[in-house]
């Protein structure tokens, strides 16, 4: 999976390489760039409410792209700082909640059938397990672990969701409106979770006597 990952992000990279060129040259700070893509990937929240599942899935994609531009810019400006890397991760979890409250006006409507009202506990438990990812790994670099393991990782989430909203949010699959929407949430909702579950036993595995990792020295 990684190498499928590494190998999306290259062709992303080449693909977008002008427009990050671009950015480098009129040294446009990357926490103004995790701005835009904050307020982009946000708005895809408001589309899924007015139930436009595929304008918010663009939203998403592009909200997503944004993610390379700003640490590419600020590794080739110099800019890069820990406050960015920061504020750019704490974006990044805003960000997708949002989404997550999004999906769930989208199915949370009494014109819906009442079938769909399983939707939002699906929801709430992807959610939940995105953030559980997200959560595991901040712990475990605080006691100095790298901890990337996963297959739900932030970037395979937003290609699942937007690429599920915009293709399928709004046509008919098998009969019935939006369902391969629906198989991706229930299956982000199982993997973000076994995700979260790897992680942890990944931190014991690297906790245990025969391997505790040394812990980082506290700044004064």
């Amino acid at each position: 999976m990684k190498k499928i990952r590494d190998l999306g992000e290259r062709a992303l990279r080449a693909v977008f390489e002008p427009v990050m060129a671009w950015l480098t040259k009129h040294r446009v700070h990357p926490n103004i760039i995790s701005t835009l893509g904050f307020v982009i990937t946000c708005s895809s929240g408001f589309f899924f409410q007015q139930h436009h599942a595929s304008t918010a899935g663009a939203l998403i994609l592009l909200g997503g792209v944004f993610d390379i531009f700003d640490g590419t810019v600020a590794r080739r400006t110099g800019l890069a700082s820990s406050f960015g890397a920061f504020y750019d991760s704490t974006l990044d979890r805003l960000s997708e909640i949002v989404v997550y409250l999004g999906l769930l006006s989208l199915y949370n409507d009494y014109r819906l059938e009442g079938g769909d009202v399983a939707m939002i506990y699906w929801i709430s438990l992807a959610m939940a397990g995105s953030i559980m990812i997200s959560y595991t790994r901040a712990r475990a670099e605080a006691l100095g672990i790298d901890c990337y393991v996963g297959l739900m990782q932030r970037p395979e989430r937003v290609l699942l969701i937007g690429c599920a909203a915009l293709i399928f949010g709004e046509t008919t699959m098998l009969g019935q409106q939006g369902l391969v929407l629906k198989v991706v949430i229930i299956v982000l909702a199982v993997l973000t979770n076994l995700t979260a579950f790897q992680r942890i036993w990944w931190v014991y595995r690297e906790t245990r006597p025969d391997g505790e990792p040394k812990p980082k020295e506290t700044q004064q």
